[in-house]
Formats: C-alpha cells, structure tokens, sequence
C-alpha cells in the first residue's frame, strides 16, 4: 500500500470521502467507460458527465469512504499513479476558503473569524464546519470548496474549527447589477387599443416586475418570457411606454441580469412577435 492509499484509508476510517489525483490535481474515473473523459464531462474531469454507471464516479462524486473502492481493483492503477489525496469537504459538513496567495490570506486575517487553517503551495486553507454552495474566484484569490467539489488533502491543519459563518456566506452572493440608463426601443404601435382603462397596462407592468423579482433560478429565461408575454399583451397599440420597459429592465437588473442582457432579451423577444 503506498503512500496516497494509505492517507486515503486513513481518511475512509474518519469518515472522510476521499479519491486519488494525478498530476495537475485532476482526479482520475474509476471505471473504464468513464476513462479519457468518455462519458462526456468536462475535459480536465472536474465535472461528472452523463456516464451510464450506477453513479457518477469520478470528480469529486468519486470521493468515497468504501474501502472495496478506495483498494479495490479499478483504482489499482490509480493509486500507483497519483500524485495527491483530494477528499469531498461537503460530503462531511465541511467548506474550505481556498486562499491562494499572501494578499488573499491577509484578507482573511482581517475579515474571517478565525478556525483552523492549512498551509499550501501558496497560501492557506481555512475550514469551517458547515457546508455551503461551491463558488470559484469569489474576490481575488479566494475559493469557496465544499458541496459538489474536491478539495485537496495537506493535512489536518492546525486550531479549532468553527462554525461557517455569516461573512464566508455573503461572499457567494451576487451583487445586483447597478441599474443604468438604456436605450429601449419600443413598438410604435398602430393598432386597435384593447385596453380599456390605463389600470389594465399598469397591473400587467406591475405583475410582469413581480415575476421577474420573484424568480429563484433561471433568471435569464424568466425575464425574456416576462418581456414577451408583456410585448405580446401591450406591443402592438401604442400603450407601452419606454418608461414601462425601463421598469422591466430595472426589475431585471436588480436580480444580476446585466443592461446587454436584458436589450438582448427585448430584441429577442420582439424578433420572435414580428415587432
């Protein structure tokens, strides 16, 4: 048993997930289908493809505590090639903020509240207990490592681990775009008024902001479904003002979608109505 295995048997014990790495820090699939990237992850195998095994095996859902896997047969190979031990903080209630340099570190030291930390190459690793969504480049130097990502194992550091807090967090959360000024170009119109009072246009201006406000992923499709359910409704007689389609836009802006893409979307959706 060399070296790496024997970390990662050490780790299984603890119950820590863990998966070998070959040079690079690129993990290696443990079945043949999966090999040279076959079953159509990303090319440096960082990501799980839509393999036809009983489950994802490789990245970081290869890490696994089961011996049978770790020294068993498919990782023979493996193990005689790998250059590092990498393990699934997530998979253990764990997030590391993965400091990549000096400026990083320092960083931390004024912001993050202390736990236990890990030399690297270039930095540091501070681990907290609690898992949180994976986010790379959150600010200079800094990653997030826990659910749906590996982590490379250095050891087990030094100080006491603390509970994830608030701060690490807020750094995944987007800012919302600021909301600038934008050149909209509205239909001119022409057509028979459907509308009987101008409350009708403002309630549907006002649901269609609600919709795009309230949307909780898949930003982008909402909003350009939101402006062409608008444009279908209002385009065509003339009502639809460019201070209502500003309105849209700001809604937009505040969930992250940039002025570019919300243009893109208007145009999209007036190409797609005939406008």
């Amino acid at each position: 048993m060399n070296a790496h295995l024997r970390t990662a048997v050490e780790l299984a014990a603890r119950s820590v997930p863990a998966l070998p790495l070959r040079l690079g820090k690129v993990p290696f699939g443990n079945c043949p289908a999966c090999r040279d990237n076959a079953c159509g992850g990303r090319p440096n195998m960082k990501t799980p493809g839509p393999c036809a095994c009983p489950r994802p095996c490789h990245a970081w859902a290869a890490a696994t505590t089961d011996l049978a896997t770790l020294a068993g047969p498919a990782w023979t190979l493996a193990w005689k090639q790998a250059a590092a031990v990498a393990y699934h903080p997530g998979g253990i209630g764990l997030t590391v903020v993965d400091l990549d340099h000096a400026d990083a570190v320092d960083w931390a030291h004024r912001t993050l509240p202390a736990t236990r930390t890990v030399p690297t190459a270039r930095g540091q690793h501070w681990i907290y207990r609690g898992a949180m969504a994976s986010v790379n480049a959150v600010r200079d130097g800094v990653d997030i490592k826990s659910t749906m990502v590996y982590a490379r194992w250095l050891g087990p550091g030094t100080g006491t681990m603390t509970t994830l807090p608030d701060t690490v967090r807020a750094l995944i959360v987007k800012e919302p775009s600021p909301v600038r000024p934008v050149t909209v170009t509205v239909p001119s119109g022409g057509g028979e008024c459907r509308h009987r009072t101008p409350t009708y246009l403002e309630r549907g201006i006002a649901m269609a902001e609600q919709r795009i406000t309230a949307a909780t992923s898949g930003v982008h499709a909402t909003v350009y479904r939101t402006f062409l359910a608008v444009l279908s409704a209002h385009g065509r007689c003339g009502c639809l003002t460019d201070s209502h389609a500003k309105r849209l836009f700001a809604a937009a802006q505040t969930k992250g979608e940039t002025a570019r893409h919300c243009t893109d979307a208007w145009s999209n959706a007036l190409t797609a109505l005939g406008m």
